[in-house]
């Protein structure tokens, strides 16, 4: 009999991802295989006619090099040597989506014309929590479509944008970032800051590691630290035949708030195996910022 696993996506994977791309070299941690893309991350709008970055993770989380990205208007796009790709937007205003080749499943986004102000560096839209170790998504003006040329800050340590746009961005904290508010400073090349604050939570996992019978009934629980304030947690079995998810493959689950912050997740085995759980913050909650 095999013994329980459990993979927090929130709490590994996006730590690999940034590890990779932004610290590893080639000899240290080799390239993930295209073969195993699973995620695109796609700003949510891009201006016509602008440059713009995607990025491309695989099932582990890590930014992936060599994948071919297909849009719905015919265009194609490779990821590059750090996992991300950077193409630029269609002049066709409207929906165009996107879809990593060769699998199932699109993504959306908008394609916009520029607006008055899109050369005024602003945060408009922020989350009012995100992961410490889980990627989120600003909304504004001003940004670099070249995720690379954007300078963002957590409390004066440097981020690591995944993907971008003049309207959007993807943000992945950094490494080292404690639990609690943190300031964020958003800058394009080096021209002026836009700064929003962001509550960063730490989820971490208790759970009976020991082998689960069938018919055996156990509790996942997720304390989260930063916050006392109730949030909403999303678990995703990518196990369904070894245990059932009370709630269905995907659940939802809303956390205790107060000292003890905590959100459970009820599990009852169905054979012997490998219990694979995927566990992340949902960012319901958005801040505009005034």
């Amino acid at each position: 009999m095999t013994g329980m696993k459990l993979r927090m996506v929130s709490l590994t994977a996006f730590f690999v991802a940034a590890t990779w791309s932004a610290r590893a070299t080639a000899e240290e941690q080799p390239a993930p295989a295209a073969k195993n893309a699973r995620i695109l991350l796609l700003p949510r709008k891009m201006i016509s006619g602008d440059r713009t970055t995607l990025a491309v993770l695989d099932v582990n989380g890590r930014l992936t090099p060599g994948v071919t990205i297909a849009f719905s208007n015919g265009d194609h796009v490779t990821t590059n040597a750090t996992g991300r790709g950077v193409f630029v937007a269609p002049l066709t205003l409207g929906v165009l989506y996107a879809n990593i080749q060769g699998r199932p499943g699109r993504v959306q986004t908008m394609v916009i014309a520029a607006p008055a102000d899109a050369n005024t560096p602003a945060v408009l839209q922020a989350p009012h929590f995100a992961s410490l170790s889980d990627r989120f998504e600003l909304q504004g003006h001003g940004f670099c479509g070249d995720a690379d040329k954007n300078i963002v800050q957590v409390n004066g340590e440097a981020a690591l944008v995944m993907a971008s746009s003049s309207e959007s961005m993807t943000v992945l904290p950094p490494q080292d970032l404690q639990p609690g508010p943190g300031d964020v400073t958003v800058a394009c090349n080096q021209g002026p800051a836009s700064a929003v604050r962001v509550i960063f939570l730490s989820l971490s996992l208790e759970a009976d590691t020991s082998p689960l019978q069938p018919g055996q009934q156990r509790t996942l629980r997720v304390r989260i630290a930063g916050t006392r304030d109730k949030v909403t947690l999303e678990a995703h079995n990518l196990a369904p035949e070894i245990a059932e998810l009370a709630g269905g493959e995907t659940a939802k689950a809303i956390s205790s708030g107060g000292a003890e912050n905590v959100a459970t997740f009820p599990l009852t085995g169905k054979q012997r195996g490998n219990i694979l759980v995927s566990i992340r913050l949902m960012p319901w909650a958005v801040r505009n910022k005034t």
